[in-house]
């Protein structure tokens, strides 16, 4: 092979070799994020020292305080980023071919809206490592949730945006169970051993996630019923909710979240990237 031939392999030269890049990036500190929930909820549930139930902005909030936070937060505000950029080329470009039907439409809107998602944690997590310090927007969701209250037929709404979390979380335990989660790592090249390993962590990921999106559902729904903007949560409230339960039942979760976190690392380092 000829030296510039060797160069032009070695650049990312193309705009799809970009976007693989951030979206590994992306996956990377998504990962990081849903393990720091994972372990502050399980120092929680153990009674130890430094434990919270923390939704993702406090959870990246407590890389503050490590040796290096500082750059440790630019590199996931940037990871971030590069996950937000994913999800909206998924939904731009239909990466995953859901087609432009009202089916395949409603799946591509939700890639996008996977990505908003972590537009405000990314934004969160810049402002702390350019500022040291950053402002949490308050309770922006009771704020937009009270809003719509006061909209005709405003509980219903909301009621009917819980049920579309729970419906999602349901998802995320068929994705668990059914093992459809697992087409997006490429991990053919690793031992049968730990591909079951990378399976079960999965597995166990998704199954947390499912449960933690059927409680913030839950919150949505008790704030249309009762018309009360304060019973919307979020992680932090999903995590309370369960140690209410028991100091188990949120271990479990915490542990599964953490798994969730494992997972999107390995996902990171072997991804399948459809389309670019």
């Amino acid at each position: 092979m000829s030296l510039a031939n060797t160069i032009s392999s070695a650049v990312p030269g193309s705009p799809s070799a970009g976007i693989r890049a951030l979206a590994r990036f992306g996956f990377a500190a998504k990962g990081v994020v849903y393990f720091l929930m994972g372990i502050l909820a399980l120092l929680a549930a153990t009674g130890q020292q430094g434990g919270q139930t923390a939704d993702k902005a406090q959870a990246v909030q407590t890389v503050q305080s490590l040796p290096g936070g500082q750059v440790l937060l630019g590199l996931i505000a940037f990871g971030l980023l590069g996950y937000i950029i994913w999800r909206f080329t998924q939904a731009l470009r239909d990466t995953e071919n859901k087609g432009s039907d009202a089916k395949g439409l409603v799946r591509r809107l939700g890639y996008a809206g996977s990505g908003l998602v972590y537009a405000s944690v990314a934004w969160y997590a810049a402002q702390l490592a350019i500022n040291g310090y950053a402002d949490k927007g308050g309770n922006s969701r009771q704020h937009l949730v009270a809003k719509v209250l006061n909209w005709p037929a405003g509980e219903w709404l909301v009621m009917l945006l819980g049920l579309i979390i729970i419906g999602t979380g349901l998802y995320q335990l068929y994705r668990a169970y059914s093992g459809s989660f697992s087409k997006h790592v490429n991990d053919s090249g690793l031992p049968a051993n730990q591909q079951q390993i990378v399976y079960r962590t999965g597995q166990l990921g998704y199954t947390a996630r499912g449960i933690v999106l059927g409680i913030i559902g839950y919150f949505f729904i008790q704030a249309g019923r009762q018309h009360r903007a304060a019973a919307v949560g979020t992680t932090d409230e999903a995590f309370d909710f369960l140690a209410a339960m028991g100091p188990a039942a949120l271990a479990v979760v915490a542990l599964g979240l953490m798994a969730y976190g494992l997972y999107m690392l390995v996902r990171a380092k072997y991804p399948v990237l459809n389309g670019i």
